[in-house]
């Protein structure tokens, strides 16, 4: 099953800010090794406290955080941000 990924607004202003090389390694990634998956939630680890419900992916020094919806088979990319920044 390969699942759909989506960034909303913010979260695709911050990839672009990133240095190309990054960005491309983010993307590829997230294209590859992440959305090909039966459950992408087999990598990566679920968020706690006021961000439960949301999952993150460690790529390198930047995080990505996202929500996981079944019913659609939707990757929505919310967050992409080095990782002392991510939480903030």
């Amino acid at each position: 099953m390969a699942w759909t990924i989506e960034f909303v607004p913010a979260a695709a202003k911050e990839l672009k800010k990133l240095d190309c090389g990054e960005a491309a390694r983010i993307v590829s990634t997230l294209e590859k090794r992440i959305a090909t998956l039966d459950d992408p939630r087999s990598v990566g680890a679920p968020l706690k406290g006021e961000h439960e419900g949301y999952w993150r992916w460690r790529i390198g020094d930047y995080r990505v955080i996202a929500r996981v919806e079944n019913e659609r088979v939707l990757i929505l990319i919310v967050r992409v941000a080095h990782r002392r920044d991510v939480y903030r």
